[in-house]
């Protein structure tokens, strides 16, 4: 009796990462979404006055006046219409250091044109 209580007793490897695989997943998707919610913490925090921001209701606007202590941003969203609302409402920063692409697109025009007359 003791030697079937032994055989039913080993752990069988397959059985244990059967086991761990559900725990490893929930970790990773855990981790995932802490990393984004901390770059969107860090994101709502580096608005400045004159960034162009789309908030969470959808609204397109750009601040105007920014308020530390009660953590509140003024968004004019036409001309002479401001809103007051919470930094947490930022849901994108639309002004980007992005290269302008302006430049480019006149040297590939130049070309073609250089190209065109030959």
């Amino acid at each position: 009796m003791t030697s079937v209580l032994a055989q039913t007793t080993q752990a069988n490897p397959l059985s244990f990462l059967i086991f761990l695989l559900p725990i490893g997943l929930l970790f990773f998707l855990m981790r995932s979404q802490k990393r984004r919610l901390n770059q969107q913490k860090a994101l709502q925090r580096s608005v400045e006055e004159g960034d162009e921001i789309l908030t969470t209701g959808g609204i397109f606007g750009t601040v105007v006046e920014i308020d530390e202590d009660e953590d509140t941003l003024v968004i004019e969203i036409a001309p002479e219409t401001r809103i007051k609302m919470v930094r947490a409402g930022v849901a994108r920063r639309l002004t980007e250091d992005e290269p302008e692409d302006d430049e480019q697109d006149s040297a590939w025009g130049d070309d073609e044109g250089a190209d065109a007359g030959s």
